[in-house]
C-alpha cells in the first residue's frame, strides 16, 4: 500500500485524521515490495523462511536505504502534507527498540526484545505522530531487519496500546474454506497454523498478534487498507476484516 503515491496519501490522510480526533498513534511500518525490487534491481535474490525474509550483509544494507529511508522518508512526508506532526524513526534511534537474532538460517533477522515505550510517550503527549521502520538494534551497535508484523506488536505492547490494526492487501484471516473468519482467538490462530491454513506472511502476522495479546493489547484487527475510510470505521468498531481477542484463560497475559 505504501507503494503507490494515492494510496499512501490516502492512508495518510486518515491516519491524521485520527490523530487529530485525539487518539494518541503510532505507525509502524513494513514495505516488502519495495525491498524485494530494490534487491532484484541489484541482482539479489529475495528468499523466505516461513514467511520472515533470509538477511545477508547485502539485504541489511538494502533494509537501511529502503525501510529506513525511502520508504519512511515518504510516508512521514505524506502525513505532513495531511496535516499530522509525523516524525520518522527506526527502532535504532534511542534503543527505541532492542533485538537479538531471531533464528541462525535467517542472518541479521532480529526479534524485539525491548521497547522503550517513554519515547513514543513523550512524542505523542506533545502532539506528535511516531512513525517507525521496522529495523532494530542492539547496545553492541548491531542492525536487524525485523518483520514490520512482529515490530508493530512489540510496539503497542510496550506502548500500552488499547488496539493493534494491521492493515494488509486481503481482507482478513482465511479460514479452511476461504472464507474471511470475523473473530479469532489466540487458540484459534495457533489451531490455523497447525493445520497448514495460515502460511507464509498470514503465518507471520497471525504468531505477531499472539504475541501483542500476550504484552496487554486487548484487541489486534487484521484488515484490508483498501476501500472507504478502513482505518477510522475500525476503530468505530465496525466489523472488518478478522478480530484477534484474548480469551480468558486460553493465553498468559503480561501487561505492562
Amino acid at each position: 500500500m505504501l507503494d503507490s503515491d494515492a494510496s499512501r496519501l490516502r492512508l495518510a490522510g486518515e491516519i491524521a485524521e485520527v490523530a487529530q480526533e485525539g487518539h494518541e498513534v503510532v505507525v509502524v511500518h513494513g514495505g516488502g515490495k519495495q525491498m524485494t525490487r530494490f534487491l532484484a534491481e541489484r541482482g539479489v535474490e529475495s528468499r523466505f523462511v516461513a514467511g520472515l525474509r533470509v538477511t545477508t550483509s547485502e539485504t541489511i544494507d538494502a533494509v537501511l536505504k529502503v525501510l529506513a529511508g525511502s520508504v519512511n522518508k515518504q510516508l512521514v512526508a505524506s502525513l505532513i502534507q495531511a496535516g499530522a506532526n509525523a516524525v520518522g524513526l527506526s527502532g535504532i534511534d534511542a534503543c527505541l527498540v532492542e533485538a537479538q537474532p531471531l533464528r541462525e538460517e535467517l542472518g541479521a533477522v532480529g526479534r524485539p526484545t525491548a521497547v522503550r515505550s517513554e519515547l513514543l510517550t513523550l512524542l505523542t503527549e506533545h502532539g506528535y505522530l511516531p512513525v517507525v521502520a521496522c529495523v532494530a538494534g542492539d547496545r553492541a551497535g548491531r542492525i536487524y531487519n525485523v518483520n514490520a508484523d512482529q515490530m508493530a506488536a512489540a510496539c503497542a505492547a510496550g506502548f500500552g496500546a488499547e488496539q493493534l490494526l494491521f492493515l494488509t492487501d486481503v481482507d482478513g484471516v482465511l479460514g479452511p474454506d476461504n472464507r474471511v473468519v470475523p473473530l479469532l482467538t489466540a487458540k484459534d490462530c495457533e489451531d490455523l497454523i497447525a493445520r497448514g491454513v495460515a502460511t507464509g506472511g498470514m503465518q507471520a502476522k497471525l504468531n505477531s498478534a499472539i504475541e501483542a495479546l500476550r504484552g496487554g493489547v486487548s484487541q489486534v484487527v487484521i484488515a484490508a487498507g483498501s476501500g472507504e475510510r478502513p482505518i477510522g470505521r475500525l476503530i468505530d468498531g465496525e466489523s472488518l476484516g478478522t478480530r484477534l481477542m484474548a480469551a480468558g484463560g486460553e493465553i498468559e497475559r503480561h501487561a505492562r
